[in-house]
């Protein structure tokens, strides 16, 4: 049974902007009746409910999508399906929380320093080679 754009929304509480967007960025499907009105299957709203938990882990709409992309277009995802994006998505989710982890560690230096210092800052300026010989977070003439 098809449903609308206002149906799904609903159901899947979220607003019809959000529906169009997510359809404008390739992460959801519709066809179209006679009246050119959106139709979504009703497997959209498992589809819909991967792409929401996605978010709450903290994806982007773009790794997302990366995901998605793989699997069918108007289907929500099986079973094995999940499983394997729950695995690369339980991957890229300790690696933010390594990168959260070695953030709060870096906090410490901040006590110490209180922003007067952002040549040194790593947190303002990570992975800065040239800040060891210079300070600023910009060059003042472009390298060849």
């Amino acid at each position: 049974m098809d449903m609308s754009v206002g149906e799904v929304a609903k159901r899947a509480g979220v607003t019809v902007a959000t529906l169009h967007f997510y359809e404008e960025k390739g992460l959801i499907y519709s066809s179209r009746n006679q009246a050119n009105q959106r139709r979504y299957d009703r497997q959209i709203l498992r589809r819909i409910a991967v792409i929401k938990a996605a978010q709450n882990v903290g994806l982007t709409l773009q790794e997302i999508s990366d995901e998605l992309g793989h699997l069918p277009k108007h289907k929500a995802p099986k079973k094995k399906e999940w499983e394997e994006l729950a695995q690369d998505w339980h991957q890229k989710l300790e690696d933010k929380i390594q990168s959260l982890r070695a953030l709060q560690t870096q906090l410490g230096s901040c006590i110490q320093c209180g922003c007067l210092s952002l040549d040194s800052c790593a947190l303002y300026n990570p992975d800065d080679s040239r800040g060891i010989k210079q300070a600023g977070a910009k060059l003042s003439h472009p390298e060849s």
